[in-house]
């Protein structure tokens, strides 16, 4: 059944149609405490309205004007809190919380824009493709084990809450989602360069299939510590976040 906003595939919009899975994006924010919440692409409102009851210091955040015209008429007494704005550009504001179902073509782009503000964030609640949110989710040694897998769970406790069929939403879409939560860890200064370990996950990672010892071989000593030794025979999908901490550590000391 249509709603009351045109969802348009450049912006990758499949609203969702299930009350009961509204409610449960939105009671999954009881996690963690936060002083001020936005949205991502709330689409024609069914994750805000339990929003709005439920939270004053709310925003809502949209690049569709359609969308925005619709939403300021269905909530004109929060009128001033939605807002044309792209979340990928926004500044965000001190102990946010993060929702949304959101588009399918930026939901990773939205995950490294939390971690970069990851200090502001303390909780993250959203739908992503199940793909996606799998791969973010994912355990060391699992196949999906990847770059934004090691990069999230850095900072955040990751948990794949539940997933969506295609029929919950309006247009469905060809692939199940998947919800996730991400709640700050306490202690999010990590014990290395954190440029040099973003740098060293993305190169290990883009040469999966090899053994550390040669997707790194430049960084590698020609006598490798015996510290270091463990870790030439593995590859990247073997090493957990804390594994790579060591390891950013460990070459920098021999650099």
């Amino acid at each position: 059944m249509a709603g009351p906003v045109r969802a348009k595939k450049h912006l990758g919009q499949h609203f969702l149609r299930d009350e009961g899975v509204a409610k449960r994006i939105v009671d999954a924010l009881e996690a963690a405490p936060f002083s001020t919440l936005v949205e991502v692409g709330p689409g024609d409102g069914v994750l805000s309205k339990y929003l709005f009851d439920r939270h004053d210091q709310v925003e809502l955040y949209d690049v569709d004007l359609e969308s925005i015209a619709h939403l300021k008429q269905h909530f004109p007494l929060r009128a001033d809190q939605i807002k044309e704005q792209d979340f990928l550009k926004a500044k965000l504001q001190s102990d946010q919380a993060v929702i949304g179902n959101f588009p399918y073509n930026i939901s990773s782009q939205i995950v490294f824009k939390i971690l970069e503000n990851r200090s502001d964030v303390p909780i993250m609640v959203g739908m992503f493709q199940k793909e996606v949110a799998e791969r973010i989710a994912a355990d060391p040694g699992s196949k999906t084990y990847g770059i934004l897998s090691v990069l999230t769970q850095a900072y955040y406790h990751v948990e794949y809450l539940f997933t969506v069929p295609p029929q919950a939403f309006e247009p469905p879409p060809k692939v199940d989602s998947g919800v996730l939560r991400m709640v700050r860890k306490d202690q999010i200064e990590l014990d290395c360069d954190e440029e040099r370990l973003f740098n060293l996950v993305k190169r290990s990672f883009n040469q999966r299939r090899k053994m550390i010892r040669k997707s790194l071989r430049d960084l590698i000593p020609e006598e490798p510590t015996e510290a270091l030794q463990p870790f030439l025979t593995m590859r990247p999908e073997q090493l957990s976040f804390n594994d790579f901490i060591l390891l950013t550590r460990l070459l920098a000391e021999v650099k």
